[in-house]
């Protein structure tokens, strides 16, 4: 797992569930039963199925648990972003990703109290671009120019 400032390579597992009541409670379980902490999950559903995507704590440890459920499961590469739990943190993340032309097929993130960290989960197109990009010094924030264009519309009125 690189890391880069809170930033990191982890692994996520994605777990397709057919659509039945315990499923999820049987998954959280064993890992609740193995001590394996979950850092963030997302539920997708269909009418046939489901698809669990979760980071834990120990990836490697968490796939050999799940793997004693049978259940059909990937391994993808993800980026791991520690937060702010701000107004604008997600939005910083993803306009510098655009800003230098890399994807985000997916996302999710974990919530976090008021003032504290969240982790954003990112499925992008370039995890080595991205972990660079993300790493380089932030650029401040633009200034909010809509109250100065209110400030001149107001002054033309006069």
């Amino acid at each position: 797992m690189n890391n880069h400032d809170g930033l990191s390579s982890h692994t996520q597992l994605s777990v397709f569930l057919v659509n039945k009541p315990g499923v999820l409670s049987q998954i959280c379980q064993r890992l609740a039963d193995d001590k394996i902490n979950i850092i963030g999950m997302t539920v997708q559903d269909s009418t046939e199925h489901g698809v669990l995507r979760l980071v834990c704590e120990e990836g490697k440890k968490a796939k050999s648990s799940l793997a004693r459920l049978n259940l059909p499961l990937s391994e993808t590469d993800v980026l791991l972003a520690v937060l702010p739990n701000r107004p604008g943190s997600l939005a910083d993340v993803v306009e510098r990703l655009a800003g230098h032309h890399i994807n985000v097929n997916y996302a999710y993130c974990t919530t976090g109290s008021a003032g504290g960290k969240t982790y954003g989960v990112f499925k992008v197109s370039d995890m080595n671009r991205a972990l660079q990009v993300l790493s380089e010094r932030k650029p401040k924030r633009k200034q909010d120019t809509s109250s100065l264009r209110n400030a001149a519309r107001v002054g033309r009125r006069s």
